[in-house]
């Protein structure tokens, strides 16, 4: 392996500007550095490291499920283990998900405006959206796109 091999994983990421507006901003995990998880496993490319108090949890979105206008109850990372799903801001962006794609939901503090607030997400298709989802007790910084890299 070498370093022209370095990863680029794409996210969404739901956030909240200053106007108290949800958007969603195509972001990428960058940050690789390529070490062993433990001897004697060869190395493999690490991201960087959250740590902090955390919750994860596996959520079945029933198919026509539909989750009107609310926020993240936490800043999360939502995966899609099987299924699809979508995710519409408040500035009027849709985004769908299946497996192999993640969204940073960190939609808090948003102010109401025609009827909307925060998102709303929903299963797409005639599957269940299963999704892992990884809330984070210590919010990253907030009001800034692309907090994780």
């Amino acid at each position: 392996m070498s370093s022209d091999d370095k990863p680029r994983i794409a996210y969404w990421h739901l956030w909240t500007d200053a106007e108290g507006v949800s958007h969603q901003t195509r972001c990428a995990l960058t940050e690789f550095a390529l070490k062993s998880m433990n001897a004697p496993a060869l190395p493999q490319w690490q991201g960087n490291k959250t740590s902090g108090a955390m919750t994860v949890m596996i959520t079945v979105q029933p198919v026509g499920w539909i989750g009107e206008w609310h926020e993240n109850p936490k800043p999360q990372w939502i995966i899609p283990l099987s299924g699809r799903w979508f995710v519409e801001s408040m500035d009027g962006e849709r985004v769908e998900m299946g497996p192999g794609e993640i969204s940073f939901g960190a939609d808090q503090n948003t102010r109401a405006r025609d009827g909307r607030m925060g998102h709303r997400s929903g299963t797409i298709g005639d599957q269940p959206a299963v999704l892992m989802v990884v809330q984070l007790e210590t919010p990253p910084e907030a009001g800034i796109a692309c907090p994780y890299r």
